[in-house]
């Protein structure tokens, strides 16, 4: 049976966008908590070592794997050839800790970071944009898979790739080097199916991120017209199986796909109210439960 392995961001404990949130967790403490909880890996967030040895130091001090980690392309602001030049450091670092696919995601007039702008003002791009980013990540997603990374294009609120329709429309006009990560919160957010994209592009999904929904907080945003930010203080995420999404269907179908790799809990709570290693912990349950029902071996 396909195996997969179980790992978590740093979201739960410290927030990339937010650095309020969790602003003073030393990365010990979620490194510790995360492997205690049950993880086998960790995505990299704002407080790991971004050098190969000090990465690998801090991560094997802990018996815990590099996943992968998130990297802001500009493909609409910059050639191709000078976002491969942007990502070496990037790559090198994931190489070199054994990572296999990159988190990749384009944020040119991205707003998920800016708390005053709210949702609906999310950025579109007319046909002459979408020609200039589907092209510039098959050369990127060439690039990197001739280094043995596969490029996981992260579709997320608040970016110029956020619908299902963007999905789509990515994934038709690129070529099978640029892989997808299948986030189920930032697709059910947009109001995106998780199972139909999965039926569609499973041989090229890269990697997973399980993200669970509270919908009354999504209606609640929707109506007050707020910003992410603002959704994920109103708790608008949580760990797998605390929420609203129907994970198994999904899971199944990338199961008999034969979809192997990490599935990941990346569920950006306030840690002032989500406890995170009580959350940590009820991640790994719940997603180790949902993993095993959907047939898959869990690799520890």
């Amino acid at each position: 049976m396909p195996i997969v392995r179980l790992g978590i961001n740093p979201l739960t404990w410290t927030n990339d966008d937010l650095p309020s949130l969790g602003g003073d967790t030393p990365l010990e403490t979620c490194l510790s908590e995360g492997r205690e909880a049950g993880f086998s890996g960790f995505e990299l967030g704002h407080k790991f070592p971004r050098t190969p040895d000090a990465l690998s130091r801090v991560l094997g001090e802990h018996d815990l794997s590099l996943v992968s980690g998130w990297y802001s392309s500009r493909l609409l602001e910059r050639s191709p050839e000078e976002e491969i030049e942007a990502v070496r450091d990037h790559l090198e670092l994931l190489k070199a800790c054994g990572a296999t696919v990159m988190v990749f995601c384009e944020v040119t007039q991205c707003i998920h970071g800016d708390r005053d702008i709210p949702l609906s003002r999310r950025p579109h791009l007319g046909d002459a944009d979408w020609q200039r980013l589907t092209e510039g990540l098959n050369v990127v997603g060439d690039y990197l898979k001739e280094q043995g990374v596969h490029l996981a294009y992260h579709h997320h609120l608040g970016t110029v790739v956020e619908s299902q329709a963007d999905v789509e429309r990515l994934m038709d006009c690129t070529r099978d080097s640029v892989g997808l990560l299948l986030d189920f919160g930032h697709l059910v957010g947009a109001n995106g199916d998780p199972l139909a994209i999965a039926r569609r592009h499973a041989s090229r999904i890269r990697h997973v991120h399980c993200k669970d929904m509270r919908f009354s907080v999504r209606e609640a945003l929707r109506n007050r017209d707020k910003s992410f930010l603002d959704g994920v203080l109103d708790g608008l995420f949580t760990v797998p199986g605390d929420g609203d999404i129907d994970f198994l269907p999904t899971l199944e179908h990338l199961r008999e796909s034969g979809y192997r790799g990490w599935l990941v809990v990346e569920a950006e709570q306030d840690p002032e109210v989500a406890h995170p290693l009580t959350y940590a912990r009820l991640g790994y349950n719940n997603l180790h439960a949902l993993a095993e029902g959907a047939g898959f071996t869990i690799e520890k």
